[in-house]
């Protein structure tokens, strides 16, 4: 044997083994060091159902769901990355007027969630549901319904609205929620809500607010800007080939053609653009067109007027066997059902077999209506 050459050998040997340790040694440090960029993580699960244990021992399935989930340093309501634009605040539900002179509102298209329900007289209102951005103007606001509270709790936020009557603010103070009423101090004053009359001659569709302004209210009441609970998980968008054709999503709340909507489908930024009464339904400070990333029907019992100022009844929790809901995303439609056991409860959403809706990234809208005769695609 040529010990030289053996020895020159061994040398190299154990230069490559100090490089090869070097380099694992940096790219473990540089996957375990979150940063604020730090993409999330996209596991794949199939029909997972895991066995635990309730309280009595006894044994429950765990929700099952398909697909690649989204995981890792996200915001709970849109899925979007945590950084220096995306924050992942407590969620802040705001009452937000629809009616025709409240037109166009500010500060929806920065909303992670939107429901939207009919009320007296035919009009619809939104609950604007806020956590990822900071927004500087969201209104005209609107009045509490007992359903709108309902829902709000489900996000377990700090809810914010302008005024309600007497037998709302009964129905609230028994949801055991953060709150802050613009109009009154009968529960918490809002005192950073505001008045612009040059947005409206009718003095009702005047009030607005900033979830800067509510979270400074919020410290003074001891209310937390952190927990919240969501009922989104998420995906990544579908590619291409996986894209449907279903290109408009028409919804009919009411016998009022100004309340009538479409979401018509742009393939090419997958999302849906909003559409009120036939004309786009535009943000009043930037002008730009309401965009939202999913949209969700939920089928549920709405009756009424059932009292003398046309309040309507809106069901807000029951099981699966009764709440019908249609879920579209990526030019698809997806068949399930809405669940809450709770009114303390975030909704679940699945498909027809039972498993969890995995949802796109962005913002989400969400119309509750009574009956599948009133959307069509």
């Amino acid at each position: 044997m040529d010990f030289g050459k053996n020895k020159t050998a061994k040398i190299l040997l154990f230069s490559f083994l100090v490089v090869v340790l070097i380099f694992t040694v940096i790219f473990t440090s540089c996957k375990t060091g979150k940063t604020s960029e730090e993409e999330p993580i996209a596991e794949e699960t199939d029909e997972i159902s895991e066995e635990v244990e309730d309280d009595s021992g006894k044994k429950i399935d765990e929700d099952k769901i398909t697909g690649m989930e989204i995981t890792g340093d996200i915001n709970i309501l849109s899925g979007l990355n945590i950084s220096d634009t995306v924050g992942n605040s407590r969620p802040i539900a705001v009452m937000v007027d629809n009616n025709t002179p409240a037109r166009p509102q500010s500060g929806l298209h920065l909303a992670d969630i939107i429901f939207e329900v009919v009320e007296e007289g035919g009009i619809t209102r939104y609950l604007a549901v806020y956590s990822s951005y900071d927004v500087k103007t969201i209104g005209p606001m609107r009045s509490a319904r007992i359903y709108n509270a309902e829902i709000a709790r489900s996000f377990d936020p700090i809810y914010a609205f302008w005024g309600t009557y007497p037998e709302g603010y009964d129905i609230i103070r028994k949801l055991d929620m953060d709150v802050l009423d613009g109009n009154s101090d009968v529960i918490a004053y809002a005192k950073s809500g505001w008045r612009d009359s040059s947005r409206s001659n009718t003095f009702e569709h005047t009030a607005f607010m900033s979830t800067l302004g509510i979270k400074e209210d919020a410290l003074e009441y001891g209310y937390s800007l952190e927990g919240g609970q969501s009922p989104l998980r998420f995906k990544i968008d579908a590619i291409d080939s996986e894209k449907g054709n279903i290109s408009d999503i028409v919804i009919n709340f009411s016998n009022k053609d100004s309340f009538k909507v479409d979401f018509k489908y742009n393939a090419n930024e997958n999302n849906y653009l909003r559409y009120l009464a036939g004309v786009p339904h535009t943000d009043y400070d930037t002008g730009k067109q309401i965009a939202v990333n999913n949209v969700i029907v939920m089928i549920t019992s709405i009756e009424g007027p059932i009292d003398a100022s046309g309040h309507m009844a809106v069901r807000t929790t029951g099981t699966s066997d009764i709440g019908k809901a249609f879920f579209f995303m990526d030019g698809n439609v997806i068949e399930g059902t809405w669940e809450r056991t709770s009114v303390f409860d975030p909704f679940k959403y699945k498909d027809d077999d039972g498993n969890v809706i995995l949802f796109n990234r962005g913002s989400t809208w969400v119309a509750l209506i009574q009956d599948t005769n009133r959307l069509t695609y």
